[in-house]
């Protein structure tokens, strides 16, 4: 039986892809970079140190990196959080996990300021046992430190007895890449296809989705 799941946030447990995609947009037209929107919507899911190498020279980055990331996310907070909303029956998925004495634990790519809000709007701030975020990282999303830095805060909890649940290919490969097997969402707006492609091993529509099949197959046999 699986002991702990360990969730990815944004586009997981809140719809915010395309908000954090229009920020990020946003971002880089102010300091003069023309990015479309569909390329930076394919990147979300990394922390803006893997996403902006993307798109932004060494120099650029190195010179203004902390500058754009720091505009990207007040932005973010000001014009685009009031938009965000809980995808349906988070709390009721993570209820029912905890009732089943599984452990929960978050690990996003998200700053550790940015978590805190999106576990109020998802109502489980008092269901959450552990949670990381890209401040407690060198590198965020799609290597694998976040899952490290979460697995450390599960101590008597070993990759092979946890299961991921995320919304992106880089979630997956993160996972994958700390001993993790990882359950994909539709929800994020990723394909199927490229979901598998980094080795989800099954695949719901959304947390409402995972709640009603969490306890039949194909979810439950890989959750045993």
């Amino acid at each position: 039986m699986i002991k702990a799941v360990i969730f990815d946030v944004d586009g997981t447990l809140v719809d915010t892809v395309d908000l954090h995609a229009h920020a990020w947009q946003e971002a880089f037209q102010h300091f003069g970079h023309d990015v479309s929107f569909e390329k930076i919507r394919s990147q979300i899911g990394k922390g803006g140190d893997q996403l902006m190498p993307v798109f932004l020279s060494k120099e650029e980055v190195e010179r203004r990196g902390k500058e754009i990331e720091k505009y990207r996310s007040d932005h973010f907070k000001r014009k685009y959080f009031p938009q965000a909303r809980a995808f349906p029956m988070v709390r009721e998925l993570f209820q029912h996990i905890r009732a089943r004495g599984q452990t929960i634990a978050l690990a996003s790519s998200c700053k550790s300021y940015e978590l805190d809000d999106y576990k109020k709007l998802a109502h489980i701030e008092d269901l959450v046992d552990a949670a990381t975020t890209s401040d407690d990282a060198d590198k965020s999303k799609p290597h694998p430190d976040i899952f490290h830095a979460v697995m450390k805060r599960l101590p008597v909890i070993s990759p092979s007895d946890a299961m991921a649940v995320g919304d992106t290919p880089y979630d997956a490969e993160a996972a994958g890449k700390a001993g993790l097997r990882t359950i994909g969402v539709l929800c994020g707006g990723f394909p199927e296809e490229q979901l598998r492609a980094a080795g989800c091993i099954a695949i719901c529509r959304d947390s409402e989705d995972l709640l009603r099949h969490y306890d039949s197959p194909p979810i439950a046999s890989e959750l045993k």
